[in-house]
């Protein structure tokens, strides 16, 4: 334990595979004696765990850095992550910014720490810090913020160089964490009270790819049914109620594996399938190594083997070339798939990506257009969905109390991620409540005071 502690606030931006990492360093950094302090406190250090998907994102990232600097002009702010990767030079002349840490050295934040205060100050990043990480850097969490719902990483990287994403930029190729690391970690959370497992990565459905038989490096994407050994391992650890997979490679969907998902109880049935377009010609620009066949087919696959599973997806508009044919192409096939839910962005130029270098970008005026079209539409079909499910008997996971129109409720998700509320009643959080879903509980109701 340090003597005098420092206090140390962390935030975290984008995916979740940066809210599992950043919960790694606020427990590593607790157990080295920090005092962890809300970000928007006066506070010694601020770490922000940054993103680089789209230009919002960067933006984003500096925002943060520079309101640290603002809450505390003589704290010591430290840049982590993929934007630190991409844009990493940069951050090294910017004044604001103390430290720069890669995405392969966040395990290592104390001991960076601990060697800048020892050096009084001097710019702390090495040049292996900005280097594209090429091993998985384990990290593991031992310490529940949320009782309740918990992620847990199974791999990094990311093979398949679609023609707009920097994130293999940022991230890698694929490296895959080891089954016995991921199974001992999840027994342990599991243990401390953990109820519900998401299972994270940068992209989920390559686990296992670069390992054959051995578990060594292979390369090979028919590996893809390791991820499927791996789920029904985690599936039959005692005490885990339930397990999600927070997204999944469309290919990897096959009738047999979705047999046997189907087949594990506590599997949730809601599946994030990113499509990004629903357009043939987009998806071979997209460089998305899939067609719209193959993805129809894995969410019919889906559809046979679990009653009206919560499919969801993620959609950008306004792809350079994208023609008003191929976008009515993508609104149709939307319709067709009827998801739960959906994500949409508007296309954002990356640095040193083939999409960023095309002929006929869309103007931001027609992104806009077809991004609100493609949101009313996401609204439309989540309220189908969940009016589907009214009247029906579900069970939610109890996570925390909200007050709703002077009213106290619990909150919880049912299994297929539909949010509900019941009323208050001596539950806890981590408590599983048979409830009869009587309606849509929309933001607005969530938020009335």
């Amino acid at each position: 334990m340090r003597k005098n502690a420092k206090t140390i606030a962390f935030h975290s931006l984008g995916c979740k595979v940066n809210a599992y990492e950043t919960e790694i360093m606020i427990q590593d950094a607790q157990s080295a004696g920090y005092e962890i302090v809300q970000f928007s406190q006066i506070s010694d250090i601020y770490v922000i765990n940054t993103c680089t998907v789209t230009n919002i994102a960067d933006r984003k990232s500096r925002q943060m850095l520079h309101r640290a600097r603002k809450l505390n002009p003589d704290a010591v702010v430290v840049a982590v992550g993929c934007y630190v990767q991409t844009g990493g030079e940069k951050l090294l002349k910017d004044p604001l910014v103390d430290i720069c840490i890669g995405n392969n050295h966040k395990g290592e934040l104390v001991k960076i720490l601990d060697e800048y205060f020892e050096e009084q100050g001097q710019k702390a990043a090495m040049v292996d810090d900005l280097a594209i990480p090429s091993d998985y850097e384990r990290m593991t969490l031992t310490q529940l913020s949320d009782r309740v719902r918990t992620f847990v990483k199974i791999q990094d990287g990311c093979n398949q160089f679609c023609s707009y994403c920097a994130i293999p930029l940022a991230r890698g190729r694929v490296r895959s964490r080891s089954k016995e690391d991921i199974l001992d970690e999840i027994r342990g959370l599991v243990d401390k009270g953990c109820r519900e497992i998401v299972l994270t990565g940068i992209h989920v459905g390559s686990y296992g790819i670069d390992m054959d038989e051995n578990g060594n490096a292979s390369g090979d994407y028919g590996g893809n049914s390791r991820l499927i050994d791996l789920v029904e391992e985690i599936a039959g650890i005692p005490g885990l109620d339930r397990l999600r997979l927070s997204s999944v490679e469309p290919r990897i969907i096959t009738d047999e594996n979705a047999r046997r998902l189907s087949e594990l109880p506590n599997l949730c049935p809601h599946f994030h399938l990113s499509l990004q377009s629903g357009c043939d010609e987009t998806l071979k620009r997209m460089n998305r190594h899939y067609t719209t066949d193959v993805y129809y087919h894995s969410v019919l696959a889906l559809r046979r083997y679990f009653d009206d599973p919560a499919i969801t997806t993620d959609v950008i508009a306004g792809f350079p070339g994208e023609t008003e044919e191929e976008f009515v192409q993508t609104v149709e096939f939307l319709k067709k798939v009827a998801f739960s839910d959906m994500h949409v962005f508007k296309y954002s130029p990356r640095k040193n990506t083939k999409a960023a270098a095309m002929k006929d970008q869309i103007p931001e005026e027609v992104k806009s257009s077809r991004s609100d079209v493609l949101l009313d539409l996401a609204l439309s079909l989540s309220g189908e969905y969940m009016k589907r499910h009214t009247g029906k008997t579900s069970e939610i996971l109890i996570e925390e109390e909200r007050s709703i129109f002077g009213k106290e409720y619990m909150i919880g998700h049912t299994p297929d991620y539909i949010l509900a509320a019941v009323p208050s009643n001596g539950q806890e959080a981590g408590d599983k409540v048979k409830v009869t879903l009587t309606g849509i509980l929309t933001e607005e109701i969530m938020s009335a005071e």
